[in-house]
């Protein structure tokens, strides 16, 4: 738990975003990686030819991304690298939830 001095700023490193950031991002790589094999089996079987899975396997690796600098926030030996690293890996990890939400709104279009 981290503590705040009278100034309401954190006077530990702020852990708990980093750890949240690097297990959901792990798990959406995997999420990317089922949906990129289900679209391809619907999509062979429909003979339907979509951009989506590109898109997946592109967020797959924002995913990625983000789990990697939140890995780097939660070893790194200095509160400010590890604040640098932990900022990168939330703006990565917006970005990919942002790609997830239009690639759905695309598959549910294009199977619609």
């Amino acid at each position: 738990m981290a503590l705040d001095d009278e100034e309401g700023i954190s006077t530990t490193p702020r852990r708990e975003l980093s750890e949240h950031i690097f297990s959901v991002s792990a798990g959406m790589v995997g999420v990317c990686l089922t949906v990129i094999g289900l679209f391809r089996v619907v999509s062979r079987s429909a003979h339907v030819d979509s951009i989506a899975d590109n898109l997946l396997a592109l967020d797959a690796l924002v995913f990625l991304g983000a789990c990697f600098l939140a890995y780097l926030a939660l070893r790194a030996t200095t509160q400010r690298n590890a604040r640098r690293f932990e900022r990168a890996a939330d703006y990565l990890f917006l970005a990919g939830l942002t790609m997830v939400s239009l690639v759905a709104v695309l598959i549910a279009y294009e199977v619609i």
